[in-house]
């Protein structure tokens, strides 16, 4: 999809004009307990803040005179064309944030041309695929079971029409979530999940079994460093998925955007990359893309849109996120995505003190 000048302002839909007044209605729309859970991480919230942190400690350098009279974001995955190189993230019970939960997020981005990846703590695959049937879905899965459990998810996911399976790695145990813990919302952070112990005991062995059983894309969430990349394409992973659960997992992490650069250079082209972790404006998302990611996973946006307004908010989002990325990307000169590099990138002090709202200055 190419965008000229006479297109760069989406079509109006709602009353959203920009991400902040989504973000301002859901703040409004959610109770107490369940906003302290969406913008919260883990204990001191040290890795969700190096989230934003890495995205802010980088500055453009644009150029001039480029001719980007026509802006192209499109890009091809899983053989088939995206309206941006982005993903909705897998985020779940997204039913907590709003009616329809991951069936009305998945129909949003099907609206809209994106990719979809459910978390199978969500709404039921079957449900997303009747929802959303032509949308690039995603399967992701926390392992509950034993072998016969993975197998089951994995025949299901096929049997729905997903197009890759994504095994989560970063959560063998659930961590301690303050603001969870302070609201007692959902004993998040004072139990444990069902069937954790499996998820505990996941090893490189569960990678190999689902590789060498299906005919189908496999990505690999929460890979943080060099090391793990390395083994992953060993095993064949196809993709790289770099991600430290926006910060709700391992505490005083490094920002996913430290990581990704390293990782990208590991892997070599190996793999492809997608990664997650503070994502919300069109910049971020360009940031990331100059650097070499493949996908850039939009994590706690699809929440707010959800609860600000459903589907209609979902794609009204995406719209928004598009609007930033055109307008950016003339401003730096660069037509296309694949003309995109790290020369665009240079390191810069932020001028912002992090948090999960800090990319919003209009929100308190």
């Amino acid at each position: 999809m190419s965008k000229g000048e006479e297109a760069t302002c989406p079509p109006h839909l709602g009353d959203f004009e920009s991400l902040q007044e989504i973000i301002q209605k859901a703040q409004g729309a959610l109770p107490k307990e369940k906003w302290d859970s969406l913008v919260g991480g883990a204990e001191t919230e040290t890795t969700l803040k190096r989230n934003r942190l890495a995205i802010d400690s980088i500055a453009f350098k644009p150029r001039v005179l480029r001719n980007v009279s026509v802006v192209d974001l499109s890009i091809e995955h899983f053989g088939r064309r995206l309206r941006l190189p982005i993903f909705l993230a897998p985020t779940g019970p997204l039913n907590l944030f709003g009616p329809g939960g991951g069936a009305a997020v998945a129909s949003g981005a099907q609206v809209f041309g994106v990719a979809h990846m459910l978390s199978s703590g969500c709404t039921p695959l079957e449900s997303v695929a009747e929802a959303a049937p032509s949308a690039l879905r995603m399967a992701q899965l926390y392992v509950r079971g034993d072998d016969a459990s993975v197998h089951k998810y994995v025949g299901r996911a096929l049997a729905s029409g997903c197009a890759a399976i994504c095994l989560t790695v970063d959560s063998a145990v659930l961590a301690r979530r303050d603001r969870d813990i302070a609201n007692r919302h959902r004993t998040a952070g004072l139990g444990k999940w069902p069937g954790q112990a499996y998820q505990a005991g996941l090893d490189w062995r569960t990678v190999k079994l689902i590789k060498d059983s299906y005919d189908i894309p496999l990505v690999l969430k929460g890979i943080a460093t060099v090391e793990d990349a390395r083994i992953a394409v060993d095993h064949g992973v196809d993709w790289i998925y770099v991600s430290n659960h926006g910060g709700r997992q391992l505490d005083h992490g490094r920002g996913t955007m430290d990581v990704l650069p390293e990782i990208i250079d590991a892997v070599g082209g190996q793999a492809k990359v997608m990664v997650d972790g503070g994502f919300c404006r069109g910049t971020d998302i360009i940031k990331a893309l100059a650097i070499g990611a493949n996908l850039v996973g939009l994590g706690r946006m699809q929440c707010y849109a959800l609860a600000a307004g459903g589907e209609a908010a979902i794609i009204r989002m995406l719209e928004l996120i598009e609007d930033e990325m055109l307008r950016s990307m003339a401003l730096l000169g660069v037509p296309t995505i694949g003309d995109l590099d790290r020369s665009y990138l240079y390191p810069a002090v932020p001028v912002t003190i992090p948090s999960a709202l800090s990319a919003f200055p209009l929100i308190n």
